[in-house]
């Protein structure tokens, strides 16, 4: 983003109410959760265990590396993003020594003295540092969750005074991270145009200098943990998210054939999703997938999602070498910046920005 005078400057995409840590509540020592969190109405937490629907694909980098163009390997991936929109990734190659010097960071990053988090918390105009994100009303129900949200790349989009703010080892290990978490996004991304069966260069186009933000997750334990949620079922607006979860606290969920299925993180993998502008840039091959997190009585979970979006001037849409008379477009376009503000603006509610940007007759009469 520019300003009058030619300088790059971080983007804002929005703003959220200033609420409170959930995680000084806990401290508490309270035995039944404030009427703000409490969700009487969620569907249970208890998810199916019947055996009727599997768990969640299993992708090797590995094997992607040395299959062919129509190796089961690149069909495993598509059939995840196609039937899934969720599948976890080994071999990946990215350094256990870092994932676990990430690890301690993001560990003692919560453990602050939370007259220290204060200096790191979100302002009024804008949603980035310790809070919660999409809180749009007084009386809107929370989420029973800690989270700090930061954009890392590309550097011009950072908002440097919360940057430099993080305490130094967090600040050079993110660095490191971060950088590893696009390497590995761009692997997966370009596996994905060659299961589309894309244009090569369209996916390294749009993702080339893209937009990657990251949410680290702190979920207390909670004394009524069959009352309260600890992310809002949502589907994610980016086109790929990386989780990388810390600790092996289960917790995350996503919605399959109309059921809550817990996803058993595999050691040192990592959890991959399709976001909203990967189902738009297919045109709907590729699906988003509703997910939540449960929160429970005995012990907290710690995660770190990173979000990987194209670069913010693209104007997003049905990849064109997808559409054509056989394969019209079924969502419309729309700048990404505009994209982002706009998802920003709402509450979380499942797939609802998504089917949004879905074209309707009244637009194809105009």
């Amino acid at each position: 983003m520019e300003s009058s005078s030619g300088v790059e400057e971080p983007v804002n995409f929005g703003r959220s109410i200033i609420v409170p840590s959930v995680q000084e509540l806990v401290k508490e020592s309270i035995l039944k959760i404030p009427p703000r969190y409490a969700r009487p109405e969620q569907e249970p937490v208890t998810a199916s265990e019947d055996g009727s629907v599997s768990s969640v694909p299993i992708v090797d980098l590995e094997r992607l590396e040395v299959d062919d163009s129509v190796g089961s390997e690149l069909h495993r991936l598509h059939a995840a993003c196609k039937d899934w929109g969720f599948f976890q990734v080994v071999n990946h190659k990215v350094s256990n020594t870092l994932l676990e010097n990430f690890r301690m960071e993001v560990e003692n990053f919560f453990k602050l003295p939370f007259e220290e988090k204060q200096q790191l918390w979100q302002q009024p105009d804008n949603h980035e540092g310790f809070g919660q994100l999409f809180v749009i009303s007084e009386e809107q129900k929370l989420d029973w969750c800690d989270m700090f949200f930061i954009t890392t790349l590309p550097t011009d989009l950072r908002r440097k005074e919360l940057f430099d703010k993080l305490p130094p080892n967090l600040r050079c290990t993110l660095e490191a991270y971060c950088t590893e978490m696009r390497k590995l996004a761009m692997r997966i991304l370009d596996y994905m145009a060659k299961a589309l069966k894309m244009e090569a260069h369209e996916m390294k186009d749009l993702f080339s200098d893209g937009v990657q933000t990251v949410r680290m997750n702190y979920y207390p334990t909670c004394p009524q943990p069959d009352k309260a949620i600890g992310l809002t079922p949502h589907s994610d607006a980016d086109a790929l998210t990386i989780l990388f979860q810390l600790n092996e606290t289960e917790g995350l969920q996503i919605r399959k054939e109309e059921r809550w299925i817990p996803v058993r993180v595999l050691p040192n993998a990592f959890v991959v999703n399709v976001g909203d502008m990967m189902e738009i840039f297919s045109n709907g091959i590729y699906r988003s997938i509703e997910h939540r997190a449960i929160v429970n009585s005995a012990k907290e979970r710690l995660s770190v999602a990173t979000f990987h979006s194209p670069k913010l001037s693209t104007l997003l849409g049905p990849a064109p070498s997808i559409i054509d008379s056989d394969n019209p477009a079924v969502f419309r376009q729309m700048p990404l910046e505009k994209y982002f503000k706009e998802f920003f603006s709402r509450k979380l509610n499942g797939k609802s920005y998504v089917d949004f940007m879905r074209i309707t007759d009244d637009d194809k009469v105009l």
